[in-house]
């Protein structure tokens, strides 16, 4: 059984930093990409950040681009967030993503497996 558990969320104050984990019972973990996603109250699950497995090539998602940075660590089977300059905006839940074959990556429906999500809010 796959299981993906977040953790590292947290209250933090505008400018802080906050690092998020997820640890995966995936035993092909090495070949498969894992992802970032995150939903505000009210609003959709969106895209933050995903790294290939293939040669560790990062996305990220505009908002994000110069604060956060996703990496990975396929001995340990995790995957970090390290969240930087944190904005009230960032304020969401942020949820682990593994996907097997992900031909558009940004896309949330292209993920198999889920974790349960770990909550971060930053306070103004």
């Amino acid at each position: 059984q796959v299981q993906l558990v977040e953790s590292g969320g947290g209250l933090v104050q505008a400018g802080g930093s906050l690092r998020l984990s997820c640890a995966a019972s995936i035993s092909s973990f090495s070949s498969i990409r894992m992802a970032w996603f995150r939903q505000a109250p009210g609003k959709a699950r969106k895209f933050v950040a995903t790294i290939s497995w293939r040669d560790n090539s990062t996305v990220y998602a505009d908002s994000v681009k110069g604060r956060f940075t996703i990496a990975r660590d396929n001995a340990e089977k995790r995957v970090y967030l390290q969240m930087n300059s944190l904005k009230p905006e960032d304020t969401a839940v942020y949820y682990c993503a593994a996907g097997q074959k992900t031909i558009l990556p940004r896309q949330g429906g292209e993920y198999d497996y889920w974790g349960q999500g770990t909550q971060v809010t930053v306070s103004s």
